[in-house]
């Protein structure tokens, strides 16, 4: 099995805080402006019963370049075990070029599963649909996120039927990233079930059931396995090794030697911003 290990210098980070609705973004000399427009609603209208926590948490923000066209977008997840987090822009991940649409989805317990998969999938559709009028190029959509977003970001890519509803085929997403996500059932899904966390299951809830051979290109990337949450970095590695064996040709796989969970995920942005600039 390819693998890659790496050591990397983390990199402090310092989230800006948006204050209205659309803002300007501070930037480097020579780079191009950027805009951050927040809470928008990505979903359609619903039964009224379940409108107003939908109205609360089904929001993205979108940061984007003003002045060129043609970007590429990732559509980043926040983690937070499916049953907290908020959305947010990673530092990292600014002037760079690219547009970031940062997601919000309903959360456990208020919700049940599917519907934070059902959710993922609904802001990759409207990014899908609407990047154009940012003059964002629809075929450089990237998946992304850490941890819980790890999770739906593989589910959202690899289960084909939740895009589906929306006329999109998941094998246009530019490329998965999930960071330190889980590829077995979640232990979230398992918690609504009193499956304990330490019981692993493979179901349709699970990115490991939905290997094929024509998914989008696959970058795993965990912490070090030794300091990783239970059996992360080995989940990711048998699922690298099973899309090895359904003959798909896109997928990676990076441990990040001295990283555990929470720590991976500033020097995983450098590895997405590597595999975007590849793509391009």
């Amino acid at each position: 099995m390819n693998q890659n290990r790496l050591i990397v210098i983390a990199i402090l980070v310092c989230l800006t805080t948006v204050l209205s609705v659309q803002s300007a973004e501070p930037r480097p000399t020579g780079s191009p402006a950027y805009t951050t427009e927040v809470n928008i609603p990505y979903r359609n209208p619903v039964p009224e019963a379940e409108m107003d926590y939908i109205e609360e948490r089904c929001r993205l923000d979108i940061y984007y370049p003003r002045e060129i066209s043609g970007f590429a977008t990732v559509v980043w997840f926040h983690g937070g075990g499916l049953s907290g987090g908020e959305k947010f822009i990673p530092a990292q991940l600014k002037n760079q070029g690219i547009a970031i649409v940062a997601a919000n989805y309903r959360l456990h317990p208020q919700v049940r599963c599917p519907v934070y998969i059902e959710d993922a999938a609904a802001a990759v559709a409207w990014t899908f649909k609407h990047i154009h009028e940012y003059r964002g190029d629809p075929n450089l959509v990237y998946v992304s996120g850490h941890s819980a977003g790890g999770y739906l970001t593989s589910m959202v890519g690899l289960d084909k039927r939740y895009l589906a509803q929306y006329g999109i085929d998941a094998d246009s997403i530019a490329g998965l990233i999930p960071y330190s996500g889980h590829t077995i059932t979640h232990f979230s899904v398992r918690k609504e079930r009193g499956i304990p966390g330490t019981q692993p299951i493979i179901d349709e809830f699970a990115p490991l059931f939905h290997v094929r051979k024509n998914a989008p290109p696959l970058v795993l990337i965990t912490g070090d396995r030794d300091l990783e949450m239970l059996g992360r970095y080995e989940e990711n590695a048998y699922l690298m090794r099973m899309m090895e064996v359904v003959g798909h040709q896109g997928t990676e796989l990076y441990e990040l030697q001295g990283f555990n969970h929470g720590q991976m995920a500033g020097p995983a942005h450098e590895l997405l911003l590597r595999h975007i600039k590849k793509r391009k």
